[in-house]
């Protein structure tokens, strides 16, 4: 494939607002998870909750669309610079001409979760003032991005459970490809619900401490809450106008997804659909196994995922550093893959590697070579895996541009 090149991104989550504040977390292993608190959760479990996002409301002429979710939203769209260079991008190609593609698991199911705490005590009816459309309704996710931005090219969300945020990023890839569009903002956005705690509670898969990826007593995850974005373009050509790029630029290198639909809820015990996923990555980005510098991994912190995982990198790499940030940031679901990608971006430009946050004792059983301290290092290549439930896997392979421009890889 071409790359395409991130010409900004940004991610708010429980480790902090923007990548100053995400990175100086890693750089310093500090994790964000804390106790449960959310409002009317009696569990004892920990999770990654961003301060302050009740503190605001989004913008007066999007009401409509008032939720946690959006709010969480607005908030990462404001970090970085991010929304002036959305608006400038629309200046450049039309606001027609540029996509919108979001992952989410439950949206804003919030409101809807509010709404039936409010049922009319006779008729059942929801109050009038609730929005399903603008709130729970997945698309309103990108909905709300597009008015946001006052964006007009296509835009969609998908909900793939947690590839959702990873999935985006190939979706906007065949958009581009395709003439369809000349940019692209995608990202995920996922917050703290009563559905997906207890869901996830009904399902035995909570840790009661923060959770412990790839340690050989991990027991579970700790649900968190994120918003990420990215804004995709074209490689300028040699004979555009666009200056060109500096050597530090991250580049979507290669992608690759797969759906193995093993199991609703469990992964294949081999990882088929994870190494399917991996390899089709490495193969569209034209980079070798052996010319993947990092792998952040999807790392749940659950017995059967990171066992499953192993085993599919294991197949198909000898020794590459991995790590789950998931230790500090709490598993995101909908918008992990978006965050994840953006840490991973944020890792080359950085030129760090991030360790695993929280895991004190490696299970060598697994092989990987897990990162337990991070540190300077030299990165040309990341990989970010994402698996969600049914088997809807993705994995997306990013470059420095000097590295894939001057040769580093078959464009």
């Amino acid at each position: 494939m071409k790359p395409l090149v991130l010409t900004h991104f940004t991610a708010t989550s429980c480790i902090g607002r923007g990548l100053d504040a995400t990175f100086d977390a890693l750089r310093g292993k500090r994790g964000g998870l804390a106790p449960c608190h959310f409002e009317r959760a009696t569990l004892d479990t920990w999770i990654g909750a961003v301060d302050g996002i009740d503190d605001q409301t989004v913008r007066d002429d999007l009401s409509d669309y008032e939720c946690r979710n959006n709010r969480l939203a607005q908030l990462a769209l404001n970090q970085d610079g991010f929304a002036e260079a959305v608006a400038a991008a629309a200046r450049r190609y039309g606001a027609q001409r540029i996509g919108v593609f979001i992952g989410t698991s439950t949206a804003g199911i919030l409101e809807t979760e509010q709404a039936y705490r409010e049922r009319d005590p006779h008729s059942g009816a929801l109050p009038a003032t609730f929005r399903y459309a603008e709130t729970h309704n997945p698309y309103s996710s990108a909905a709300f991005v597009r008015a946001y931005f006052g964006l007009q090219g296509p835009a969609f969300v998908i909900s793939s459970a947690c590839s959702s945020g990873a999935k985006v990023f190939g979706s906007a890839r065949r958009m581009l490809a395709a003439g369809l569009i000349d940019a692209a903002v995608v990202g995920g956005v996922d917050s703290l619900c009563l559905t997906t705690l207890y869901g996830f509670n009904s399902l035995e898969l909570l840790s009661p401490g923060p959770c412990k990826p790839f340690d050989v007593q991990r027991n579970g995850i700790s649900i968190g809450e994120a918003a990420a974005f990215a804004l995709l373009e074209r490689v300028p050509q040699a004979n555009d106008t666009t200056p060109p790029l500096p050597a530090d630029a991250v580049l979507l290198a290669g992608v690759g997804e797969s759906s193995d639909a093993y199991h609703m809820s469990s992964p294949h015990p081999q990882g088929l659909g994870a190494r399917l996923a991996m390899e089709q990555a490495l193969a569209s980005s034209g980079i070798a196994a052996d010319g993947i510098d990092y792998i952040n991994l999807h790392g749940t912190a659950t017995p059967s995922n990171d066992a499953a995982e192993s085993t599919a990198v294991k197949t198909l790499f000898n020794d590459t550093p991995c790590s789950s940030t998931k230790g500090a940031t709490g598993h995101t679901l909908g918008a992990a893959g978006a965050l994840e990608a953006v840490i991973a971006a944020l890792a080359l430009r950085e030129q760090w590697l991030p360790a695993g946050i929280n895991t004190t004792e490696v299970d060598t059983a697994l092989g990987l070579n897990y990162q337990l301290t991070g540190g300077p290092a030299i990165l040309r290549t990341a990989l970010s895996n994402s698996f969600g439930f049914g088997g809807t896997n993705c994995s997306l392979l990013f470059a420095r541009a000097a590295y894939v421009l001057d040769g580093g890889a078959a464009s």
